[in-house]
């Protein structure tokens, strides 16, 4: 192999890796979440490369850390796609005024993605409020049995 072949994995090995199973990463092929291997025939073995591997260890991440339905989750990578041909755009040399397009469509999306979260941080704050005020009623019921 050489210094720029990508080293191929079978769906087994990336599902160990990630902490998943071989249906989730299925499933999320089947979503378009991950790129599918469009030189795989029918019948014939799914591999994945690195870029694949690190793309679905980060929809994991932001599943996990966000609580994402799979709906946002897709939304989510769908913006972040976006973003990432913007960038491509960028290094293409555009002109001044195409820089000035690149960049308000990638503050665009950068914002609706913070918006996600900022509503993913607002609800785990009220969760959390609401611990907070579970947990001073039960110290103070105990106190109560102290007395």
């Amino acid at each position: 192999m050489s210094a720029t072949e990508e080293r191929a994995f079978r769906i087994g090995e990336v599902a160990e890796q990630v902490g998943v199973t071989p249906r989730t990463i299925r499933y999320y092929e089947e979503l378009g979440l991950l790129g599918r291997d469009s030189m795989r025939t029918k019948g014939a073995h799914r591999t994945y490369g690195e870029s694949d591997i690190a793309r679905l260890r980060e929809l994991i991440r932001l599943r996990d850390l966000l609580g994402l339905s799979l709906d946002e989750l897709v939304a989510l990578a769908e913006v972040e796609e976006a973003r990432s041909a913007l960038r491509e755009q960028w290094h293409d040399d555009p002109t001044e005024n195409e820089r000035v397009q690149i960049l308000d469509r990638a503050i665009e999306l950068t914002e609706q993605q913070l918006k996600l979260v900022g509503a993913r941080r607002q609800k785990l704050g009220e969760f959390a409020a609401e611990l907070d005020e579970k947990l001073r009623t039960l110290r103070e019921r105990r106190r109560e049995l102290d007395a």
